[in-house]
């Protein structure tokens, strides 16, 4: 075999800069090998042996070990120098070039290639199946050492690298080497096989090869690829021993390794050792590292390691800024978590939706919404993808801000994008329902949740615990509580949830022995739920069960030094007297606890009837600073409270017990006091409660409550009499009370007392707000007093009190009631222009009024409108619109409306058919409006013979009575019933102006039965002319007809409509003018008629037939 001589390897070595020691080492070897280092001495290295180095040389094994060599042949080479293969960046057809000469062995050489071949082809055969000396026998004499090296660095399997390894260490021109080991070395730690990687280490030590740095440092991250941390930590401590310091890359194998086992102490440990011997880190090390300090809470040493890889020049990783973002998120550090996200930005570093999600529940936490939605613009912005956890966060803030329907869009949203599959996003939807007050939402998230099979945790049942007990469906809340019990001892919470709704419901029994459950459960109390178990025992006066409960929990260490069971004890046992005794004046006054825990021992004895005790506990705790504060607010909590009897009985006892005592309490307890003294209609009490508790300047809340009081006890004049009082007196009894009493006397009919009152608060004393002037207007629409409800309006706005949609909606009806539709677009039009939110009302009343002034264009135009500015028309709004189509006949655009409300999902209901068979009669579309009524009676509408006596009327106008009795023979309805007799007077009344009294007679009674009719006097003399002529007719007086068909005498005596409507007592009206729409509801009642009550007898309406009388006990105020 020719080998290269020293001169060529020099010259070759120099053309590609290799450093000098190197150069020297390998011309040495050649030619005294004795004198290299141990790692190659003492092995007989020959020419052949060094030609195999700088073959490994050359393909890359020895540099990539060398990295300042790698740098420096990179820096130094000048342009058009030659470059090593190993170094260039081939493009694709170099690559397909290179793998055609590694084909044709141009790289190793034709036998190289052909050993590699064989070796590799062994792969497929079974284990013990070939003898690796048979199989290379041919390539003994024709593979040098290198090129054994070569074919062993290039096999695939370990099995063959153990084999060809055992066949080279027989060759003649074997020589044991480090090289050679550590390729092996390399092939058992990719596969695992730590055991023989061992064996071939203490092999080669047993051969003489000192292992370097590269040998080390191959088995170290054998150790740490399969997680054998204990073997690398101690064959580590070895390396170090011996001198040997690993690279940078073998650290971070190991460091990487370590964190991922959780192993931190370990990580930070390794991490000084490696900064100790000089190895200078890089960007994974620096990560790695400030990772383990994160998760070990290491907080400072973090931020010192940030600030050491800022000062070498390594810019940070997006990974190591999240890490400390999510760090500084958890523990509130709300700057230094922006300034990290700045600096982060600032290297134009795009954050990963990880840092967005930890800063998104920043914001969240600390409430800045704005800035949580202003990031997730800019996520948005950069097409940095959002995942659940980021819409569930959003889904949150919209939740808190009141976004309900955003919050569902987002839901919405997630679910469409195929990410929802997580239970706190359902559970996160659910409770932005739960906090809307719509639980029946909420229930249906969790029953979704529930539907695609997503496993219900803890939490889960906890939420839906809480929507049954808003609901108050107590059944499922308590099958709920028996689900979350199986998952372990309930919380203190869902505890507090179940107690909350038996106390709701009045189920003392339920409460008292839910609680004797719990604690025989030893369900751990929170301060929470012993408060709500004691307000169980106070309300059944469980003395005994109250004072044992108690002395539990003083000597429980979760519940040491509390305050309000210590204030509990003291105040049962009379020690609290003695504590109070010795500090004097300088007790200090009860804080909540305190005062909770006194307010429950005196309701213990309340409950329990022991009014010595009562009185003993009063006296001790009216001693004290704020005693009576706390007294006044028992007593407002029994009277919120006041459900049951008892609890109004406590109320009264105690303040009544207040005032024996000699002490007045406190203003707001006794307007508590006077409002439940007058829903019990006990005006005296009041009275008397106003007098002890006035001052020469009483509070508001005061005279709030006696007009209240007023008010429940059915009293507006005597309200009247006590507001003239107080004004002579001077006083201002506030624009609240004003406003309920002109509201009391509005509803009341006292229209004159209560513009008196108007007129006094314009001249008095009192501040006027918005609420007021809304109540003024609309009592003197209800009057009449049209033109000074447009007075009090002009005075608000020149007074400066902004109008509201309330303001607004009321004036549009005053002046559309006046038939004033321009002055009503007038209003309508500056509610727009001051920016007021205009409300369906709003749009409703300006639809009701354009309709009624003919204009149904203009009405359809604000409906849609109104529709356009997102605003849903409700069931009233698109009755309104219907009766506009109606009265003008179009009854395409009637049509169309009502199917447009039902792809709304609203309903219709009776009145809407109404409208729509009107809207048929009117354009004489007969069989529409008979199909109309005919699916409206399927749909079991009891309106519907109301539809039928519409149409038959049409017909019977029309003189179509063929129609009419075919239209008869479909009024289905129960003999005798109500809606059966307005079917006989409907076709009565039709055939009856037919001048077909017989059939009408015939049609209404039945042959077999006696039947009784009031009729209208227009026909009683056709009865009596018919009495001879007709069998079974008989006519009374007072207009009442038996018809004795088939000999039974029996009399029904139903009314007719005018009876009916004669029973009504005319209606009294202040003024000469009265104003009849028939009904409060627009859509149900007439055209507005104004009707002159100048004359003695009552005028009557022509549409619907009420009377009006004028009231003569007022006088007009001049």
């Amino acid at each position: 075999m020719h080998l290269a001589p020293p001169g060529l390897i020099s010259t070759l070595l120099a053309q590609m800069q290799a450093p000098p020691g190197l150069i020297s080492t390998l011309l040495a070897q050649m030619q005294a090998p004795h004198a290299l280092p141990s790692t190659f001495a003492d092995r007989g290295t020959s020419c052949e042996l060094m030609t195999g180095v700088l073959s490994t040389l050359l393909t890359g094994e020895l540099i990539n070990d060398n990295a300042k060599w790698l740098r420096r042949c990179g820096k130094n080479r000048l342009p058009g120098e030659g470059t090593p293969k190993w170094r260039i960046k081939r493009n694709p057809e170099q690559m397909a070039q290179y793998l055609e000469d590694e084909r044709h062995a141009h790289l190793y050489g034709k036998h190289v290639v052909a050993a590699i071949q064989r070796v590799r082809s062994l792969s497929r055969k079974p284990e013990g199946s070939y003898d690796m000396r048979q199989v290379m026998s041919s390539f003994v004499t024709k593979l040098s050492f290198p090129e054994m090296c070569t074919v062993l660095k290039e096999q695939k399997c370990w099995r063959q690298v153990r084999d060809f390894f055992s066949w080279m260490k027989l060759q003649l021109s074997y020589r044991p080497t480090v090289i050679a080991y550590t390729i092996v070395l390399r092939m058992y730690g990719q596969v695992g096989k730590i055991k023989l990687a061992e064996q071939t280490f203490l092999e080669m030590l047993e051969a003489g090869c000192e292992p370097d740095e590269v040998a080390c440092g191959t088995l170290l991250c054998a150790y740490a690829r399969w997680g054998r941390h204990k073997p690398m930590l101690s064959f580590y401590s070895a390396v170090q021993e011996r001198g040997i310091i690993p690279s940078p890359a073998v650290f971070n194998f190991m460091l990487s390794s370590l964190q991922k086992k959780s192993l931190h102490t370990n990580v930070i440990e390794l991490w000084r050792q490696m900064v100790n011997t000089g190895v200078m880190p890089n960007h994974f090390t620096y990560t790695v590292v400030i990772s383990s300090f994160v998760k070990e809470g290491l907080t400072d040493q973090a931020f010192q390691t940030l600030e050491e890889m800022k000062n070498v020049g390594l810019v940070p990783e997006e990974v190591t800024y999240s890490l400390l973002i999510n760090l500084t998120s958890k523990m509130g550090n709300r700057d230094v978590a922006l300034r990290l996200y700045q600096d982060m930005r600032s290297q134009k570093i795009v954050p990963s939706n990880f840092t967005c999600a930890s800063l998104l529940t920043l914001h969240y936490k600390n409430g800045d919404y704005s800035k949580a939605l202003s990031l997730f613009s800019e996520m948005e912005r950069h097409k940095i993808p959002a995942d659940e956890v980021i819409y569930g966060l959003l889904v949150r803030i919209y939740g808190r801000l009141g976004l309900y329907e955003d919050a569902q869009k987002t839901f919405n949203e997630i679910e469409k994008l195929g990410l929802l599959s997580d239970e706190k996003t359902y559970i996160t939807m659910a409770q932005v329902h739960l906090n809307a007050a719509n639980v029946e939402k909420a229930l249906t998230i969790m029953e979704q949740m529930r539907s695609k099979n997503i496993w219900f945790s803890r939490f889960a049942f906890i939420v839906l615990l809480k929507c049954y007990v808003v609901k108050e469906d107590l059944a499922s809340a308590e099958d709920t509580f028996r689900a979350l019990s199986k998952t372990g001892l309930p919380d203190s919470g869902s505890c507090n949830d179940m107690l909350s709704l038996y106390m709701k419901l009045h189920l003392a029994e339920k409460a008292k022995g839910f609680v004797i459950q719990i604690r025989k459960d030893q369900v751990k109390f929170d301060e929470e739920l012993l408060k709500k178990v004691m307000n169980v025992y106070c309300r059944e006066g469980m003395l005994r069960e109250a004072e044992q409960l108690m002395e539990e929990l003083s000597i429980s260490r979760s519940f040491k030094d509390n305050k309000f069971i210590q204030t509990f004890s003291m105040a049962m046992h009379g020690e609290f007297r003695r504590r109070l005794a010795e500090a004097g004046d300088a007790f200090e006054p009860l804080d909540h606890p305190g005062a909770m825990a006194f307010g429950l021992v005196i309701g213990l004895y309340l409950a329990d009837g022991n009014a010595s005790k009562i009185e003993e506990k009063l006296k001790l705790l009216l001693k004290t600073p704020n005693g009576l504060s706390v007294a006044s607010q028992l007593v407002i909590k029994f009277v919120k409270e006041g459900k049951e009897l008892s609890d109004i009985s406590k109320a009264e006892y105690l303040y009544e017990l207040l005032i024996k005592l000699g002490w007045k309490p406190e203003q707001r307890t006794t307007a508590y006091m006077i409002s439940l003294y007058g829903k019990k209609q006990k005006m005296m009490q009041a009275k008397e409660a106003f007098a002890v508790a006035a001052t020469p300047i009483a509070g508001k809340p005061l005279y709030n409550s006696m007009f209240e009081a007023y008010a429940k006890c059915s009293k507006p004049e005597e309200a009247y009499l006590f507001y003239r009082q107080e004004i002579e007196k001077g006083n201002d009894v506030g624009a609240v009370a004003i406003s309920m009493l002109v509201n009391n006397l509005t509803n009341c009919g006292k229209y004159r007392l209560a513009e008196n009152v108007i007129r006094d608060s314009f001249h008095g004393k009192t501040e006027l707000d918005t609420v007021a002037y809304n109540t003024f207007i609309k009592a003197m629409l209800q009057a009449g007093r049209l033109h000074f409800a447009a007075s009090i309006y002009e005075r608000m706005l020149s007074s400066g009190v902004a109008p509201s949609i309330q303001t607004f909606n009321t004036m549009i009806s005053v002046h559309g009631r006046g038939q004033n539709l321009s002055k009503a677009v007038e209003m309508f039009n500056v509610a727009q222009t001051m920016g007021v939110a205009l409300d369906e009302k709003a749009y409703t009343n300006m639809i009701c009024y354009y309709g009624k002034a003919g204009k149904s264009h203009d009405a359809s135009i604000l409906f849609c409108k109104m529709r356009e500015d997102g605003i849903k028309p409700g069931l009233v709004s698109y009755n309104i619109m219907m009766n506009v189509y109606a009265v003008a006949g179009l009854y395409h655009e009637a049509e169309e409306l009502f199917q447009g409300m039902r792809r709304d999902g609203c309903s219709p209901d009776s009145f809407t058919y109404f409208s729509l068979v009107q809207a048929y009669t009117v354009a004489l579309k007969y069989s529409e409006a008979e199909e109309t009524i005919n699916s409206m009676q399927k749909a079991c509408m009891v309106r519907a013979v109301h539809l039928y006596r519409r149409i038959l009327s049409v017909f019977s106008r029309l003189k179509m009575i063929n129609n009419v009795k075919r239209i008869y023979m479909h009024i289905h309805v129960t003999p005798g019933s109500e809606r059966d007799s307005l079917k006989k007077r409907g076709m009565h009344k039709v055939f009856s102006r037919g001048g077909r009294i017989r059939q009408s007679i015939q049609i209404f009674c039945k042959s077999s039965s006696a039947a009784s009719l009031t009729t209208s006097n227009s026909i009683y003399s056709q009865l009596v002319d018919l009495e001879g002529s007709c069998t079974g007719l008989r006519v009374r007086k007072e207009g009442r007809f038996v018809w004795e068909g088939g000999g039974i005498d029996e009399d029904t005596s139903k009314k007719s409509p005018m009876e009916l409507i004669n029973e009504v007592p005319p209606i009294k009206v202040e003024g000469r003018i009265a104003a009849c729409e028939g009904d409060t509801n627009p859509a149900l009642g007439h055209p507005i008629e104004f009707i002159c009550l100048d004359l003695n007898k009552p005028a009557i309406c022509k549409y619907c037939g009420l009377r009006y009388v004028q009231d003569h006990g007022h006088h007009h105020h001049h």
